[in-house]
């Protein structure tokens, strides 16, 4: 049910079987063995003490979040490349590189979908 549910979601390019039940069972068997289990704490009842879960759930987080920091500076930079571009197109100074240009705008608009 998990796997189904993540679909939607999926980075293009992976395998038809990378939702699979069992692909999916095997990836968090994988990230459990390899988490190392939180200290138990002697509390007070009540006291909330981390899990594997709760530790897999923050590198995760961590993780996704390092990665759109870079697609987001990634997209920035080619952001400010374009605009500079677009104002050399405008200012005639590019003329002599157009079709070469709109190819790349192209390419990189292709490989955001």
């Amino acid at each position: 049910s998990v796997s189904r549910a993540i679909k939607p979601f999926a980075e293009p390019g992976r395998p038809p079987d990378w939702f699979s039940q069992k692909h999916c069972a095997s990836q968090y068997s994988e990230l459990l063995e390899t988490t190392e289990t939180p200290k138990r704490k002697r509390g007070e009842k009540g006291e909330v003490v981390e899990t594997v879960e709760d530790v897999i759930v923050r590198k995760l987080t961590a993780e996704r979040v390092e990665e759109l920091k870079k697609i987001i500076k990634e997209t920035q930079e080619k952001y400010r490349q374009l605009k500079k571009d677009a104002e050399l197109i405008q200012a005639g100074h590019m003329d002599n590189r157009l079709e070469e240009l709109c190819n790349e705008i192209m390419m990189w608009v292709i490989s955001l979908l």
